[in-house]
């Protein structure tokens, strides 16, 4: 008896099949089988499956003597003919991962479960991206006693992530019904209402693959008759439950076909005609007339919008609130304020409060606006268009000016008030290269800007341009510009080629060596970097200013990463990060100033000097004690021995940096102790541009600075933003404004139902403005905390996974809670009553602040930038300074 039999149904899919049954074959469990169960296929599955047959002893074929219409009936056959105690199903089009079967027969015999489910992934194959399936449901590995303890559940309807135990199917007579679609559906349905211990893994166990023209059930939307087919599940879905005494489950299960069912069709609903959209209101209607109220109450506030609109057959508006659905979620084309509430078109209902969605509450450069193409036409070289331009929410101010942005260029337009609160515009343009073209307003008074998509009709035939062509994309059907490859000359493809193959981290690192060898210094060539090239800031900014200041002789550049030239000013000598003249720069300048590391394998050429001036001190362990290094990997340890080699100078912002930062990056060079350049503007209060302009800040509202640091295991993922920000925006939204400061390396994209509430600042040039306009800050384990403890207003600290933090994820020196100069707290609710009793709380922590700062910041004067220029640089130290203050130590005397 095989440890585990999965079985692979198909229908006419001979050229897929191998591909399945081998993913099954090549399991890490060795003990299986594989049932082909044959839905009466005409192709040429029988030779295809007897080939396998004959390759491998461990499959077996059944073949059913009619097509069933479904998959229900073969999945039965696949049953009927397991031998093992454990099945799985497959798709032939599918695959399952190597290690689904071992991972599952594991975690069902360790719980007892009656069966277990794990995570199902979309893998799209015009893409290959992996797209998991509500993660959220798999997040965590647990045992289920019963659907009643996580009714969500029910939104994961697929029994091809599951491993079920045969004999339990059989005692209950579990079987997929034969006579409908969507008979996963049906039988998940009874297998919730019967299970009473069933288990949940976070690994994916099923590769769910996605063909652009792809044949199955699933993806035949289009088809009136699958929408009938999928009402006609639910509906048999409900009865079971209710047949199994289970009917306070129905308003569960119904909330998943209004949440995901329903969208299935919604999503795609603009690209339909008319006549598609009545007759899909009319089939799914009456099922949603049979939903309780507190169903829609407890979905999204558009998907309850297009409910009420299937409710009351209002087509043409069905179009349009659909088309908001996905994307970046079109405005509406009109809107009403009434009592504090926003409600979605002219209609004053429950259903069509869009509340939340917080549309009417964004600061103006956030503001929705939308624009309607209603007529489009090109004359060869460009193209003329007239759009309509709806302002539901009543934002544009009474001056303004407009325009549309293709690429990096604008137009300038001139839209016309049509007398119904809209405008209408007559635009022309001639794009050349990919782009996707908006209409923005900018506000006179002060300069903020607001730019959306240009909505087209979905079936707009493409605009054939030199060079490009013009048509709509995506289910919203927005207007986009796609360059023509082909248009591209053979000689300059030929060129592009030839440069990218000369172009290697190889080559150029090969190229740099020899160049450092030949090409002599320049003793007044600096080269600047701060944080890996993203921008002009922090202590090597603050060093570029005061060298500026005194006019020395030094002609200084920046390194700027691809994309991020608009982050320095205007006037900065640029190389880009990476490219050659970057390369030839670091070749000659006889000075460099960093923040965190040039790159780490390019040698220092002889007679260089090498600032490093880092970028933070606190209690998070670095260099060799930091994961990513604390290993016994010697490549890169010794990697990062010789690129610390490399520096001559290191800025100490105070001794406990030095007591923790030489040792554990072995640096024994010369080291600054006067402070932080970076902070000197802190210690002089000072701020290089109005925060709360530019980030519109209403008056009157406290400013909260939330700076997490990122997670080493799970860096750019977002997952350093972990207060809950929608519970806070609900009890402080009156009185605070967060100004969310993700770091550097992380990765968050803010809720747009949040922007009211939260400005996301993490392309905001400079973080010390941001300290400087705040009134309290929220951190977690981030040296922005040492920084900030020098303006002496209130800080907390969100620290939830501080155990995690501290014994397995980054490690740190010092106990937080033990030093912190603020309020731990590890829930949104305890943040919330922290912020509400703010004064009293920053005054319970005076004896510990003032510990902290003598900790960290005793050295901050305001002028280390002045005194490590005039050290480094050689230039005399000004009359103003203290010749007390100098401190300059060697690393390995500390």
């Amino acid at each position: 008896m095989p440890d585990c039999t999965v079985v692979v149904i198909t229908y006419n899919d001979a050229e897929r099949l191998p591909r399945a049954v081998h993913s099954v074959l090549r399991q890490t469990l060795r003990d299986l089988e594989v049932v082909i169960a044959d839905d009466a296929s005409t192709d040429d599955t029988p030779e295809v499956a007897r080939r396998l047959m004959l390759g491998d002893p461990r499959v077996r074929y059944l073949r059913r003597a009619a097509n069933s219409g479904g998959c229900g009936a073969p999945r039965n056959d696949g049953v009927e003919a397991a031998r093992s105690p454990y099945v799985m199903f497959l798709d032939s089009d599918d695959e399952l991962p190597e290690h689904a079967c071992k991972s599952l027969l594991a975690e069902i015999e360790r719980t007892g479960a009656e069966f277990v489910s794990g995570q199902i992934t979309r893998l799209f194959e015009s893409s290959g991206a992996l797209r998991p399936y509500y993660p959220s449901l798999f997040a965590r590995r647990r045992v289920v006693a019963g659907i009643r303890e996580d009714p969500e559940l029910f939104l994961d309807s697929f029994t091809t992530n599951k491993l079920y135990n045969v004999a339990w199917l059989r005692r209950h007579g579990l079987r997929f019904p034969e006579d409908v679609h969507y008979e996963d559906h049906v039988f998940t349905a009874e297998l919730y209402a019967v299970a009473r211990r069933f288990a949940v893994v976070p690994w994916t166990v099923y590769h769910w693959r996605r063909a652009p023209a792809g044949t199955s059930i699933s993806l035949s939307v289009g088809d009136l008759e699958n929408v009938r087919q999928r009402v006609i599940a639910a509906r048999m879905s409900d009865r079971i439950l209710r047949d199994h005494g289970a009917g306070d489950l129905v308003p569960h299960r119904q909330h998943r076909f209004v949440r995901q069912d329903l969208r299935v069709y919604l999503n795609p609903l603009p690209l339909r005609d008319v006549v598609w959209v009545k007759e899909f209101a009319a089939i799914v209607r009456p099922y949603l007339e049979e939903i309780p109220r507190e169903v829609f109450e407890r979905v999204e506030p558009l998907d309850r919008v297009c409910c009420r609109l299937i409710l009351d057959d209002r087509v043409e508006d069905l179009r349009v609130a659909a088309g908001s659905l996905t994307g970046q979620r079109a405005a509406p084309r009109a809107a009403v304020q009434q009592g504090g509430r926003t409600y979605w078109g002219t209609t004053v209902s429950p259903d069509t409060d869009i509340t939340r969605l917080r549309l009417a509450e964004l600061p103006f450069s956030q503001s929705r606006l939308r624009h309607e193409v209603t007529a489009i036409s090109s004359d060869g070289d460009g193209v003329r268009m007239t759009v309509r331009t709806y302002d539901p929410f009543g934002v544009l101010p009474t001056e303004w000016t407009a325009f549309l942005q293709f690429g990096r260029e604008r137009v300038p337009i001139r839209p016309t008030p049509t007398g119904e609160g809209g405008y209408v515009s007559e635009v022309t343009f001639t794009p050349s290269r990919t782009c996707e073209p908006r209409i923005g307003f900018t506000r006179t008074s002060d300069g903020h800007t607001t730019t959306d998509r240009l909505i087209v009709d979905p079936h707009l035939e493409p605009i054939e341009l030199p060079g490009c062509s013009v048509r709509a994309e995506g289910y919203a059907a927005y207007l986009g510009v796609r360059s023509d490859p082909a248009a591209r000359s053979l000689a300059r493809r030929a060129g592009k080629w030839l440069l990218r193959r000369c172009s290697t981290p190889r080559v150029k690192l090969r190229a740099y060596k020899l160049l450092i060898k030949v090409v002599p210094r320049r003793p007044d060539l600096a080269l600047f970097e701060s944080d890996v090239g993203k921008g002009c800031t922090g202590s090597p900014r603050a060093i570029y200013e005061e060298v500026r200041r005194r006019g020395l002789p030094v002609v200084a550049v920046w390194s700027a990463a691809k994309g991020r030239a608009s982050r320095f000013p205007q006037d900065a000598r640029l190389v880009r990060r990476g490219g050659w003249r970057h390369l030839w720069t670091m070749a000659r300048a006889g000075i460099w100033v960093d923040s965190h590391g040039f790159p780490l394998d390019h040698p220092k050429p002889r007679g260089t000097r090498y600032l490093q001036t880092w970028h933070g001190q606190g209690i998070k362990s670095i260099g060799f004690d930091a994961p990513d290094l604390r290993s016994d990997f010697d490549q890169p340890r010794a990697q990062w021995r010789a690129a610390v080699a490399r520096w001559d100078a290191l800025v100490s912002p105070s001794a406990e940096f030095s007591r923790l930062f030489l040792p554990s990056n072995g640096y024994t060079g010369k080291v600054y102790r006067y402070g932080t350049p970076r902070c000197d503007a802190l210690v002089r209060g000072e701020a290089s541009g109005d925060v709360r302009g530019r980030l519109e800040i209403p008056p009157g509202r406290k400013i909260l600075l939330y700076a997490p640091t990122y997670r080493d295991w799970a860096i750019g993922s977002g997952q350093s933003v972990r207060v809950d920000l929608e519970l806070l925006a609900e009890e402080l939204a009156g009185e605070w404004i967060v100004i969310l400061r993700t770091h550097p390396a992380e990765r968050y994209e803010l809720p747009e139902h949040l922007r009211h509430f939260v400005r996301d600042a993490a392309a905001h040039p400079e973080i010390n403005d941001l300290m400087t306009a705040c009134d309290a800050l929220l951190t977690d384990y981030s040296s922005v905390m040492c920084d900030f403890a020098i303006t002496g207003k209130p800080m907390l600290f969100y620290i939830d996974d501080w155990d995690d933090y501290r014994l397995s994820e980054r490690g740190v020196y010092h106990d937080l809670p033990a030093i912190a100069p603020g309020p731990c707290v590890t829930t949104t609710q305890e943040l919330v009553a922290a912020l509400r009793d703010l004064p009293a709380r920053h005054a319970s922590y005076a004896a510990r602040y003032a510990a902290f700062r003598e900790l960290w910041c005793a050295e901050e004067r305001g002028d280390a930038a002045e005194r490590i220029v005039a050290d480094f640089f050689g230039a005399p130290l000004e009359e103003s300074a203290d010749p007390s203050r100098a401190r300059v130590e060697e690393g390995a005397a500390l």
